[in-house]
């Protein structure tokens, strides 16, 4: 047998296996619970790096994102199907492909990628390495660095897809945004932009405008002690057409009174209590999808724009319980991260 055939048989047997690193380690990091409850469950745990399957990719992972829904399954696994301990818990980051698949096309071990899978059933994202579906991966675009992608992976997708697809919002449009300094607000506003639309953001506290109004919101009020209404009327003598629903309250009561009839109003479901709407409204409810078309539209609107990801807290992996206090504590501008690497 010659060379070239022995080292073609050695490709494809490394290839059915998964095509790895060899500095990719056995054991790593984690932050994970072994039951539920408070903030000191979540500790730094030393596990297995997860095994890859034919059609994923294993991440070595630099950024990962803190999200609420994190905190309602470190207290009682909601919504959550995976319920083996430890359970590490996360759900989006950024970071490097360090294994490919045998049937993944398009990603090889280098790349700059990031990530966003509900319930990942081979653990979560707070850990040094994260073996996800590439189906759920999208290259980081051009110019945008790791610390930006792992923050930006589901509050971006979420804020785009309520712009685009759940309140389809044109050029010349009125919106209000509510809850726009969070973490998914601060780049709904700029979606919103990029498509035209006219802007009220309704922020938390001075800071919180301050920083809605620097991202290119076109007005900007604090939703604990402005007249939402007096405000939505002098943005909009004749009236709104869309309310984009990131928090509830009656703050957002007051930004619904202020649609025009046949108005929309779009949510994602985390928000509560849902908005409730009069006759003629329109209202969507909806979930960040994740997907190879949905990153390869993120990614063109992101590189349409100098996108700004507002990092309000940046903790080590092993602080993960402090991050998801953070967060819990409220007035929060922008997005809460663990930096892995």
């Amino acid at each position: 047998m010659n060379t070239n055939r022995i080292i073609g048989l050695l490709l494809t047997c490394i290839a059915t296996l998964g095509v790895a690193r060899a500095d990719v380690p056995k054991t790593m990091h984690a932050a994970a619970i072994d039951r539920t409850g408070g903030p000191e469950v979540l500790t730094l745990h030393t596990l297995a790096v997860p095994p890859l399957g034919n059609d994923e990719l294993l991440i070595a992972l630099d950024t990962v994102g803190v999200g609420p829904w994190d905190v309602d399954v470190r207290e009682r696994l909601d919504y959550w199907k995976n319920r083996h301990y430890p359970l590490v818990l996360g759900v989006d980051g950024a970071g490097t492909v360090a294994a490919v698949g045998s049937q993944v096309q398009g990603f090889k071990v280098g790349d700059p990628v990031y990530s966003y899978i509900w319930d990942n059933p081979k653990g979560g994202f707070y850990a040094e390495y994260v073996a996800v579906s590439a189906k759920a991966v999208g290259h980081v675009p051009r110019g945008m660095s790791l610390r930006d992608a792992g923050a930006a992976a589901v509050t971006a997708l979420t804020a785009q897809q309520g712009v685009d697809d759940a309140l389809h919002l044109k050029a010349g449009e009125a919106v209000i945004i509510h809850g726009a300094s969070g973490g998914v607000g601060t780049l709904a506003v700029q979606f919103a932009k990029l498509r035209g639309a006219r802007v009220l953001a309704i922020a938390s506290g001075d800071e919180g405008v301050s920083l809605v109004r620097r991202l290119g919101a076109d007005a900007a009020v604090d939703g604990h002690r402005a007249d939402i209404g007096a405000a939505a009327r002098e943005f909009a003598p004749t009236q709104v057409d869309a309310v984009l629903a990131l928090a509830g309250g009656a703050a957002l009561e007051q930004c619904i009174a202020a649609l025009k009839p046949g108005g929309r109003v779009a949510y994602p479901s985390g928000v509560n209590p849902a908005p409730k709407v009069g006759a003629g409204v329109k209202l969507v409810r909806y979930d960040a999808v994740t997907g190879p078309k949905e990153f390869e539209r993120l990614n063109a609107a992101i590189m349409a724009m100098n996108l700004q990801v507002p990092i309000a807290g940046d903790y080590p992996l092993a602080d993960a319980a402090k991050a998801q206090q953070r967060l819990s504590a409220g007035h929060v501008l922008g997005k809460v991260v663990l930096r892995i690497r």
